[in-house]
């Protein structure tokens, strides 16, 4: 019965949370973004280089073999170059989007730190001490 309490209070710990929120949306930021770079900006850039589409580009290392009844017998064997080149951009671009997010973070957290920088204010005790202090220095002048 220990090992399951002990669980629960690891999986609902605010990091395990908050990872797992994390993975979920980053998977779905994944998606977006590999929609971003297959629909909207391969395609233009595919016109530019001549109305190719990068997920069509291969490097053909064998035909398919097809008998007289037109049956595939051999697929073909090519290495997809236009895949790469895709899934290279999708990276390129997530990670571009992490690392802004990382520097925003870092710099709203620098910007916290700075704020609680400021010396803490003194405890009651510590206050009624420095006043009778500085009775005792004043007292102390005039009394000289």
């Amino acid at each position: 019965m220990g090992l399951l309490k002990e669980f629960k209070e690891f999986a609902t710990r605010g990091n395990v949370v908050d990872l797992a929120v994390g993975i979920i949306v980053g998977g779905a930021f994944g998606k977006i973004v590999s929609s971003l770079v297959a629909d909207i900006i391969m395609p233009p850039i595919g016109l530019l280089i001549g109305g190719v589409q990068f997920t069509e580009l291969k490097l053909w290392l064998r035909n398919a073999v097809v008998d007289s009844s037109g049956k595939v017998v051999k697929e073909a064997v090519t290495i997809n170059i236009g895949n790469f080149l895709q899934t290279v951009f999708d990276f390129l671009i997530i990670a571009g989007a992490i690392f802004m997010l990382v520097k925003l973070l870092n710099r709203l957290n620098r910007k916290k730190s700075v704020k609680t920088a400021e010396p803490p204010v003194p405890s009651v005790e510590i206050q009624l001490l420095t006043e009778i202090r500085d009775l005792l220095k004043e007292n102390k002048r005039m009394g000289d």
